[in-house]
């Protein structure tokens, strides 16, 4: 099959990515074999590329094919499967696999098991034509959802839908979603559906663009933030998705007392506590939060803004989104 892979660690521009052909893969016991039909491009799949997630052994091997988001359908399936049949339309997250046996596990919190595997980051991931997964970590796909649209409700719909459930957004409540790409403009969608009254903030009128098409009650540009908290008040809770010390700064000084901040970002920030904020993370999301998200998204109560590219324009594609050129979801198509 045809896939791309990253060599090495390093700048996107320097060459790591390499498009070839690789073995074919085939399922296991437990396992299914998908025809991918749409993978989305994260920004952790570029920060991974970099070098930037080394400190938490992340890619795992070398060379390994990136790309977490993923819908296809199934080829073949290997012994002890259930549930599963050649041609069903489905989907595969990036949390690949846990141990099924931790305390984490066994109350439903798969995400925060100590020995998850991660989709292109632990083992091979989506940039490609195959790939085999464990048939208890695959979804199947809505009938009305297409394998383009479908493909990024594999990570930040996911993401988004536990983040914002984390938060504990409920009617009424003033939310400021900060950064409005590919897990922001989730997060809007669902913080509007508990009922919040939500302002996306952003440094590109292409995303607050975005952030109006799909509902936000207000958008500002990160300079004029100041002067409308002067006027309308602090938030109850602010959403940070853009992976910045300014952003995390941003929040603290816009969110009111006690109120929550909640973390979406990898990396390290610095933070204070002297008005008792309730900071926050949320990772990714479990099976049950996946299926929910997928159920929400069949009734069109939330839509993704994607933008379809060739498997064989990856490279491009990550230099774009490095660039802050993609609104929305980059998704390819082999």
């Amino acid at each position: 099959m045809r896939a791309y892979l990253c060599t090495r660690v390093g700048d996107i521009e320097s060459g790591v990515m390499s498009f070839e052909d690789v073995p074919d893969p085939s399922p296991a016991a437990n396992q299914v074999l998908v025809r991918i039909k749409a993978c989305g491009v994260c920004h952790s799949n570029l920060h991974m590329i970099e070098g930037d997630f080394r400190d938490f052994g992340i890619p795992a091997k070398l060379p390994i094919i990136p790309g977490h988001e993923i819908t296809g359908v199934v080829e073949g399936v290997g012994r002890g499967v259930v549930g599963f049949s050649s041609g069903d339309r489905v989907g595969i997250q990036v949390l690949y696999e846990s141990c099924r046996m931790c305390e984490f596990c066994l109350t439903g919190n798969e995400n925060l098991c100590l020995q998850r595997k991660g989709t292109g980051e632990s083992v091979d991931g989506g940039y490609a034509e195959y790939i085999v997964a464990p048939y208890d970590f695959i979804y199947k796909l809505p009938d009305n959802l297409g394998f383009e649209e479908a493909a990024p409700l594999f990570c930040p719909g996911v993401t988004a839908y536990r983040a914002v459930r984390k938060a504990g957004v409920g009617f009424g409540q003033k939310v400021a979603v900060i950064g409005v790409g590919g897990v922001g403009h989730m997060s809007l969608q669902f913080a509007k559906l508990s009922g919040a009254d939500v302002t996306a903030i952003d440094i590109s009128e292409a995303n607050l663009k975005l952030a109006r098409e799909l509902g936000a009650d207000q958008t500002l540009n990160p300079v004029e933030v100041k002067d409308y908290v002067l006027e309308r008040g602090k938030f109850d809770v602010v959403m940070v998705h853009a992976p910045s010390q300014k952003a995390v700064e941003q929040a603290q000084s816009i969110v009111k007392r006690a109120g929550t901040i909640l973390m979406a970002v990898r990396g390290n920030v610095w933070v204070n506590f002297a008005e008792e904020h309730r900071i926050i993370s949320s990772v990714i999301g479990s099976r049950q939060d996946m299926r929910e998200t997928l159920k929400i998204a069949s009734k069109g109560k939330v839509r993704v803004k994607y933008t379809t590219y060739k498997l064989s324009e990856a490279e491009k594609v990550l230099m774009m989104l490095k660039k802050g050129e993609i609104a929305g979801r980059a998704v390819l198509v082999p």
